[in-house]
């Protein structure tokens, strides 16, 4: 993903992620990357391309990153293995922006709970 990709996205989706999730979104994505491939499994919300004017569904996951409720973002080509991130490498989004309120670098490790 180019750099900006995912805050234009975030903009587009505002108004829909607030329905599913109840918060205001930070304009970015944290992206983690796990040792092993990660598949949803559980409860996982969909918002729709017609939902935000997009292209893809997004698949939703709630999760915890740093004690903080956050949420796993994936598209549909993402979740079959065709799009553009591997199944180890996560994209979450949250009400705050993590690298600023943590002091996040590249290479850190964070605490991440999945529901």
């Amino acid at each position: 993903m180019d750099f900006g990709e995912a805050s234009y996205w975030m903009k587009k989706a505002e108004e829909a992620l607030y329905k599913k999730t109840g918060k205001k979104m930070f304009h970015g994505t944290l992206n983690v990357e796990l040792k092993r491939d990660y598949i949803f499994e559980g409860n996982i919300d969909i918002m729709h391309k017609e939902e935000y004017g997009g292209t893809q569904e997004i698949y939703i996951k709630k999760c915890k990153v740093l004690g903080h409720d956050s949420y796993i973002l994936r598209t549909d080509k993402n979740m079959s293995k065709g799009g553009s991130h591997p199944l180890n490498l996560l994209e979450i989004i949250s009400d705050i922006n993590f690298r600023e309120k943590y002091n996040l670098k590249d290479e850190d490790e964070i605490q991440l709970e999945i529901f």
